[in-house]
């Protein structure tokens, strides 16, 4: 069976990508070069970025693009490739990836969903932010530093003691 992705041009997604180690802790060890390489890709390929977390090994992110652009592959492929050649190349390669030229650091597929209302969006923002809790990172949600959960306190859209409550009631506001 073929996997086939949703594209649809100007659409919000929630992605979910992992590392191949998922005990590892490059990511959040290694949080100011991923900053740098989504910054790096948002200036060449813009894209909004609503909701994100970034745990030691997966990040969820939700994107909205562009209107007539629906290219979240390359911008994630470039994401995935910068972050990789900042850091050292010390990690255990298959063979199958050694011929194709990679490294070992990514799972080589991600998941991805398309937003299709309010209410998903509620929910996946939800799951987002209250991820670093599901995994037992921190107590309460406001105590993870690499979350988007932080500007949507800081924006009004929910309050610092919020909990992941599934029933939010309302939008975050405009964005």
């Amino acid at each position: 069976m073929r996997y086939r992705r949703a594209f649809v041009p100007g659409g919000a997604y929630f992605f979910t990508l992992n590392l191949v180690d998922r005990t590892s802790d490059l990511l959040t060890k290694n949080i100011e070069l991923l900053r740098t390489v989504v910054r790096r890709v948002r200036r060449a390929h813009p894209f909004e970025i609503i909701a994100w977390v970034v745990l030691p090994d997966h990040m969820h992110a939700i994107w909205h693009m562009p209107q007539g652009d629906a290219d979240y592959a390359t911008r994630w492929a470039m994401i995935k490739a910068g972050f990789s050649r900042g850091i050292p190349n010390t990690e255990p390669i298959s063979e199958s990836r050694r011929k194709k030229g990679e490294r070992g650091l990514w799972q080589r597929r991600y998941w991805e969903h398309m937003i299709r209302d309010e209410r998903d969006l509620e929910i996946h923002c939800t799951y987002i932010h209250y991820n670093p809790v599901k995994h037992g990172y921190v107590a309460r949600v406001v105590d993870w530093p690499f979350s988007t959960f932080h500007a949507f306190v800081k924006r009004g859209w929910l309050s610092a003691d919020w909990g992941g409550v599934p029933e939010l009631g309302g939008s975050f506001g405009e964005r």
